[in-house]
């Protein structure tokens, strides 16, 4: 019997558009240094691991008349060349090079008749280092049945584990006529395959004619010479084109924040990202009585203990905050948003750094995966800003014996919503991926400097940097990093 989609997955489907792609990517960057990590050591890799993610080497079948939902085959055409690419960038190249491949990257959408992920392996950074940019469609990571492949490739040693590829042969493909007979039998036998095709057919006529009122309301103001409905710089219709921006800084400056104020790791990361909004939007003259705040969507973990973690997918929930872009002082803005996961905290089903590390499929890059799905299911609750954050582990990662040096989330945008935020926090550094449009958000690059000069506020107002000792550098445990 085959997998059918489930009603949310097709939901998912149903709202990509061009100018909408609903895929999650994220850039890590490497050493190779004496592994003599390379394209046909990544291509080896993947072909070593994939067998841990099958769900990497099946596509969306639709079935005739939309009798039921779409199933996953396998894809009989499986071509690992096409989906682990080769790319370079002028030498030596640079950080903001790199952005600029991945933005361009990033904006295609993935081609719905193979398998819903890509890889690129990017040659030519500076001292040698290499990047991979992995894309993965929402619908293809749940948390559930299927994580990240992205996190698969990983190891904690540098010596390489080989497991050796697989025998995988593509099951054959069912014929039209047998996917509507086995959606015949299942509406008869299964109620629930029913309920779900109409759940699915209705949300999607639903979304059509909303899509609709959207175009139509957008032609309306043009002619009007209006600006788009909402009085947010950070709302309105996306285009097609996408600008990455990243952000290194260092964790041991947030928990000496941390230990000043008081709060978390999270909440210093928030008050941080606030501090940079405010800063970005007084560049563009707006005015700050007008904002006052922006509320932002932030999935957390939570864990009922009466049904103790099974799977990440079913572990994260949405949160909704007021970032306080209009009060000037950084430590009033870091205790307000301390203040509103108060009430989460006090719930006792607020989840540390190391706990959330335990639970099954638990990767930075499938966290990320999840929490734009949460997004995407939030989207109707009228939130202005997507912010997602990850405590990565505090210990180095390898990939093929080559280090993992840096990780750069690269959250997708949901349609109306042009700007996201992710954060991994990564081996003793604090790593932002903000997704902009590149038609609404032309000066997004700017977010760069102002994250950094939010963060230098906050350590000012902590007594200053703390000193590390020339030649040494101070780990931290997980639990340091909630």
């Amino acid at each position: 019997m085959t997998e059918r989609l489930r009603p949310r997955d097709v939901a998912i489907l149903a709202e990509e558009s061009p100018s909408s792609p609903m895929h999650n990517a994220t850039v890590e960057i490497f050493d190779p240094g004496e592994s003599g990590f390379d394209y046909a050591c990544l291509v080896r890799l993947v072909q070593d691991r994939i067998s841990f993610v099958p769900r990497y080497r099946q596509r969306v079948q639709p079935v005739p008349g939309r009798m039921a939902n779409p199933v996953w085959v396998d894809d009989d055409h499986f071509d690992i060349g096409y989906h682990v690419r080769r790319s370079a960038l002028p030498r030596p190249g640079s950080l903001d090079q790199l952005r600029d491949l991945v933005s361009r990257i990033v904006s295609r959408p993935l081609d719905r008749s193979r398998p819903l992920w890509e890889m690129y392996f990017i040659e030519g950074l500076a001292d040698g280092q290499v990047a991979i940019l992995s894309k993965s469609h929402q619908v293809l990571v749940d948390g559930i049945d299927t994580v990240d492949l992205g996190q698969v490739l990983l190891d904690k040693s540098p010596e390489p584990k080989e497991l050796g590829a697989d025998s995988w042969r593509a099951r054959s493909r069912p014929s039209p006529l047998a996917l509507m007979a086995e959606a015949a039998r299942e509406s008869i036998t299964r109620p629930e395959t029913a309920v779900d095709t109409v759940r699915s057919t209705t949300g999607a006529a639903l979304r059509g004619v909303a899509a609709t009122a959207r175009s139509t309301a957008r032609v309306v103001d043009a002619l009007a010479n209006r600006p788009p409905r909402g009085d947010s710089p950070i709302i309105g219709p996306l285009s097609q084109q996408r600008r990455v921006v990243a952000v290194r800084t260092d964790l041991a400056d947030y928990r000496k924040v941390r230990d000043a104020h008081g709060g978390t790791v999270n909440d210093v990361i928030l008050a941080t990202v606030t501090g940079a909004l405010r800063s970005w939007l007084m560049t563009r003259g707006e005015s700050m009585s007008g904002i006052r705040q922006v509320r932002a969507m932030v999935p957390i973990s939570v864990i009922d203990d009466e049904l103790e973690a099974t799977s990440l997918g079913s572990q994260i929930a949405a949160h909704f905050v007021d970032l306080p872009v209009w009060e000037a002082s950084p430590v009033v803005r870091l205790h307000q948003v301390s203040y509103s996961f108060q009430a989460h905290k006090e719930t006792g089903r607020a989840v540390g750094a190391s706990r959330l590390a335990s639970i099954s499929g638990f990767a930075p890059a499938t966290f990320h995966a999840i929490g734009s799905r949460v997004a995407a299911v939030e989207r109707r609750r009228g939130y202005q800003l997507n912010v997602t954050n990850v405590p990565g582990p505090q210990a180095p990662l390898y990939a093929a014996g080559a280090r993992m040096v840096a990780t750069y989330p690269v959250p997708p945008l949901l349609e109306g919503h042009p700007l996201a935020v992710g954060v991994t926090s990564y081996d003793g550094h604090v790593y932002y991926g903000l997704t902009a449009d590149r038609d609404i958000l032309h000066d997004a690059d700017l977010l760069g400097p102002c994250i950094r000069e939010a963060l230098d506020e906050l350590v000012d107002s902590a007594g200053g940097r703390a000193r590390v000792p020339r030649g040494r550098k101070r780990r931290t445990s997980p639990e340091e990093t909630s």
